[in-house]
């Protein structure tokens, strides 16, 4: 089972359930415990699809291109 949930810079993160401590891409190591679940779901792929989703809901659909396109 996989859990998600926010760091305190906003990014959605997932982890394994009984992890009891992840590192956020900012640098802060989270204690998963305290933290509100935002999600619980059973498939690895289904918590990268919601972390995507509430990715794109906080900072926009963001799209990568290439120099030339700009």
């Amino acid at each position: 089972m996989y859990i998600i949930f926010r760091c305190d810079c906003g990014r959605a993160i997932y982890t394994r359930k009984g992890v009891s401590k992840k590192k956020c891409p900012c640098g802060k190591t989270i204690n998963v415990k305290t933290r509100r679940i935002i999600s619980k779901t059973d498939d690895l792929k289904t918590a990268s699809q919601i972390v995507r989703e509430l990715q794109e809901e906080k900072y926009g659909g963001l799209r990568f291109t290439t120099a030339d396109k700009i």
